[in-house]
This record gives structure tokens, C-alpha cells and sequence, in this order.
């Protein structure tokens, strides 16, 4: 199954810090609740990762006032011989 990193962005305000841990923390979504944030570094953002089928059942996991704000990176794992892997993309 496909794994994603999934990076939410918010405002650098103290009330969009705390609307947006809210939110994730109200949502009762297991993903949601145990998001690593990078507000204390200045990096205004929540990531977490998840194995799902697709991209949009990954956004389908964030709450929809920040899906407009989120950027979902499909990940791979590569061993020596998976090199070729990565050829379409560098074509």
C-alpha cells in the first residue's frame, strides 16, 4: 500500500497555531491527533504520515479548511538494485 507524508500549512499567528491543533486534535482522527508540528521552529505546519490507497482518500483525512493548504508526497523506499525506479520521473 502506498505511503504517504502529508504536510498541512497554517498561518504564523497564534490563533491560527491554536484553531489548527484544535481542529486536529477535535477531529478524533488517530492520524490527526498525533501530527508532528514544527510551530516552536517557526515552520508553521503539521505533517504526519499515512498508508492508504491514494491521494485522495489521503486528503479525504484532512479537515477540509486546510486541504487547500496541504501538500500530500507519495514515498518510496529504494534498496540498491530498485535504481530504475526512478527513472520516469527524471525522463
Amino acid at each position: 500500500m502506498p505511503k504517504y507524508l502529508i504536510e498541512v500549512k497554517h498561518d504564523a499567528t497564534k490563533a491560527a497555531c491554536d484553531e489548527a491543533i484544535k481542529v486536529f486534535l477535535d477531529t478524533g482522527s488517530h492520524f490527526l491527533s498525533n501530527a508532528d508540528w514544527g510551530c516552536m521552529d517557526e515552520e508553521h505546519k503539521a505533517w504526519f504520515f499515512l498508508e492508504i490507497d491514494n491521494k485522495d482518500m489521503a486528503m479525504s483525512i484532512v479537515p477540509p479548511t486546510f486541504r487547500n493548504r496541504t501538500k500530500i508526497i507519495e514515498l518510496l523506499r529504494f534498496e540498491k538494485d530498485d535504481l530504475k525506479k526512478a527513472d520516469p520521473v527524471h525522463q
